[in-house]
């Protein structure tokens, strides 16, 4: 089976898997709380995500990094392009988990296919511990290159930032990447970031120490809604159009 293939079929699984799992979450619903509106609406609440890293490079070529995401209770969907490479893209699938007080943690393992210019499939996750205005953030995957074993790799971004105001943070970040070529493993730098309501503007200078650092600069927009499920089910199934779309080209 080709690989255009096999990410139809996980795209179309990923849709009616949702649809499925939506389902579940609207008719388990205990009798005392089947007339409060309030609690149900939350259990069909989704959030999305759509993140736009366009990195300026020096010497070598300028690129946009967008990730989209989507979650619901404890499914994370989520489609990345030219995160493990120029003209690649990846599509996953994750389990959300959480909990702590007053240190508060997330972690989301997750599995991915990836196809394109690179091909393979990666175990993943993404995670974070907060306390007060400190958060450590870090997602990290781990490619098994398909083409050619020599070049299966681990990839790594982490933050480490300090909020003094709901709508500033500042800190420190580290990447792991084959993306782009650089001088060093780890690359490291720093980071200022604003938000208003939905949207959020992340400001990053890896290497600041060089002569010629490189600069990222990230919009995000969040969004929460609650889905009937047919929305839901329409939704899966306009992933799974976009992810063929993108793996035919």
């Amino acid at each position: 089976m080709s690989y255009v293939r096999l990410l139809a079929s996980l795209a179309i699984a990923i849709a009616f898997m949702d649809g499925a799992v939506f389902a579940q979450a609207t008719t388990n619903v205990p009798a005392s709380a089947a007339t409060d509106s309030q609690p149900e609406a939350d259990d069909q609440a989704w959030s999305f995500s759509a993140a736009a890293y366009t990195y300026f490079v020096p010497d070598d070529r300028e690129y946009v990094q967008p990730t989209f995401t989507a979650d619901h209770d404890w499914l994370h969907l989520e489609a990345r392009y030219n995160y493990e490479s120029f003209d690649t893209g990846s599509a996953w699938v994750g389990y959300n988990l959480s909990g702590g007080d007053p240190v508060a943690w997330e972690l989301t393992p997750m599995i991915g296919g990836v196809f394109g210019d690179t091909t393979g499939v990666a175990p993943a996750y993404k995670g974070s511990l907060s306390w007060s205005k400190l958060e450590l953030y870090s997602e990290g995957e781990y490619l098994f290159d398909t083409g050619s074993t020599s070049d299966s790799f681990f990839y790594n971004w982490s933050e480490l930032t300090l909020a003094p105001a709901e709508w500033f943070r500042f800190g420190l970040v580290t990447q792991r990447t084959r993306v782009y070529k650089a001088e060093r493993d780890i690359q490291r730098g720093v980071l200022a970031g604003f938000s208003f309501e939905r949207v959020s503007l992340t400001g990053y200078v890896l290497n600041p120490d060089e002569d010629k650092p490189t600069v990222v600069l990230a919009v995000a927009l969040t969004y929460r809604d609650t889905l009937t499920l047919a929305q839901a089910q329409q939704l899966g199934r306009r992933i799974a159009s976009l992810a063929v779309t993108l793996a035919e080209r």
